[in-house]
């Protein structure tokens, strides 16, 4: 008899395995994971045919990123290890489009192209349903779909491997590594070829990213925001500038009509801050739990360790980065917000929140719940604040005021915050541990420099080496070409090629 709980697609992969050869009746062929299941309901919530699919063409592809310069190089190589194997190595960018495609087997191209499963086609779970690069990217964990595990029919002559890639650095995804081979082949070693190529993708796009440190793993992380600390981020003021206070007054409006804020932003500007303030604001005495995610394998103990405590009538939820979080998961979180603000009495609410680098990046079983969108200005577009925070932090690290020559203020004034407050508290920390007077010498060099182009690493150094001398008390620009080795002419040069500004001392 049919469960009527079960998708379309689960009730058709039952009839597919019960008329398998060999099957046998006490079997429980229909045995599929959580993952998969979930994966089909949404696909045929999108609404996608269960028979045949058309994935939209966009023809557009970003071919000049660094995530693709890279994963190009690095599944050209493996092509030529695998040139005689009927597998399609393939880069998809993080919303699933077909970015390129290799493989030496003719026969699979062309069977290929007849599900469109080709550059410039856009191959997420919204467009054609479960399928292995799909899947990947929604749950952002390495995935492996297997014939009859697809959700159209038409793919079931497919096994797929699929790998998200994340940048090094900022830790956001990029895409993914997919290798797509017949279902009646082996796949034991297509998901660890695909996660050696994402793995070596990575390795690469952090060598070439201008030296720059490789961003943490992901480390979930649960903790309550006590009344003297209010951040979950970096920096407490609330004595700001317009940009900064406006924001604070809209969230906390919100959150004071039972509302569920979204603070939307660049990672970095302080949107989880902005909610903590004014969460505590409007309710000074609730407790605030602050989650942010864990890496996707860690998800399910995350998940334990503070959704108890949705609906508890003193305790705010503030979820940060829910872009970053597993389909699945924002489906269960979803679950269990509607479920808890079905058991609160009316009047008193307190509030849940969540921040992501913009509305569209929310997770679609999020985005309903939200009823306010709060946009926090990024710290480049409120300079006011520059210098009121960099003063915190200063005294946060040594217990007392440290000074600022002007030099330093122009400096730190003028420079553009490509990674916002969080780059300003990592820059000041580091120099108010060095020194009592903070001078533009103490700063680095990306502070001064406005060059937004990627940097080789050899062109990283110079700069910081010509920053280093430049900068020291009482060197002339003379005294800096003879160090540097160059001429003033050059140096010149290379301060307008860096787009290198050093503020006078006393200006």
């Amino acid at each position: 008899m049919a469960d009527p709980g079960l998708s379309q697609r689960a009730r058709r992969h039952r009839e597919l395995q019960r008329a398998m050869p060999g099957h046998l009746a006490g079997d429980d062929p229909e045995h599929v994971s959580g993952r998969l299941v979930a994966s089909w309901q949404r696909s045929e919530d999108y609404g996608v045919p269960l028979d045949d699919i058309e994935p939209s063409f966009v023809g557009t592809l970003n071919d000049e990123s660094l995530f693709f310069e890279c994963g190009r190089e690095v599944l050209a190589g493996l092509h030529q290890t695998l040139v005689n194997e009927p597998v399609s190595l393939m880069l998809t960018d993080a919303d699933g489009l077909v970015l390129n495609r290799m493989s030496g087997d003719s026969s699979l191209l062309r069977a290929l192209d007849k599900v469109h499963l080709a550059p410039g086609f856009a191959y997420a779970e919204r467009t054609v349903g479960t399928n292995g690069l799909g899947l990947a990217i929604a749950d952002r964990v390495p995935t492996v779909v297997r014939a009859d595990e697809h959700y159209a029919l038409s793919l079931c002559t497919y096994t797929c491997a699929a790998v998200p890639v994340l940048d090094p650095v900022s830790g956001r995804l990029e895409g993914c590594v997919n290798l797509t081979t017949w279902s009646t082949q082996s796949s034991e070693l297509l998901l660890a070829l695909a996660q050696s190529a994402a793995s070596n993708t990575s390795a690469l796009m952090l060598a070439r990213s201008r030296g720059q440190r490789p961003r943490p793993a992901q480390r979930g992380e649960v903790f309550r925001v006590e009344t003297p600390r209010l951040e979950p981020g970096s920096g407490t003021l609330a004595d700001l500038g317009p940009g900064w206070t406006e924001a604070v007054a809209r969230a906390r409006a919100a959150i004071a009509d039972g509302r569920i804020v979204a603070a939307v932003g660049e990672e970095g500007s302080g949107r989880a801050t902005s909610l903590a303030q004014a969460m505590r604001r409007e309710y000074p005495r609730e407790r605030i739990l602050a989650a942010s995610p864990p890496a996707p394998q860690d998800s399910e103990a995350w998940i334990g360790l503070w959704t108890p405590e949705l609906g508890k009538p003193d305790t705010g939820i503030l979820v940060r980065d829910v872009d970053r979080l597993p389909a699945w998961v924002a489906e269960h979180i979803r679950d269990l917000v509607l479920q808890a603000r079905v058991r609160t009495t009316p009047g008193t609410q307190v509030p849940f929140c969540v921040t992501a680098g913009s509305f569209e990046a929310i997770p679609a079983a999020l985005a309903p719940l939200v009823d306010t969108v709060v946009a926090v200005p990024a710290l480049r577009e409120r300079p006011e604040d520059v210098m009121p925070l960099a003063h915190h932090v200063a005294r946060r690290t040594r217990g007392r005021g440290v000074t600022v020559t002007p030099s330093a203020q122009s400096a730190l004034t003028a420079c553009g915050w490509a990674g916002n407050v969080r780059q300003l508290v990592d820059v000041v920390t580091q120099a108010a541990r060095r020194t009592d007077t903070l001078d533009v010498r103490h700063l680095p060099a990306d502070v001064l420099s406005g060059s937004s182009r990627r940097l080789t690493r050899i062109e990283a150094f110079e700069r910081d080496e010509i920053v280093r001398v430049i900068t020291r008390p009482g060197t002339s620009m003379q005294d800096a070409a003879e160090e540097l080795g160059m001429s003033r002419a050059t140096v010149y040069r290379k301060l307008a090629q860096y787009d290198i500004h050093v503020p006078r001392s006393g200006s």
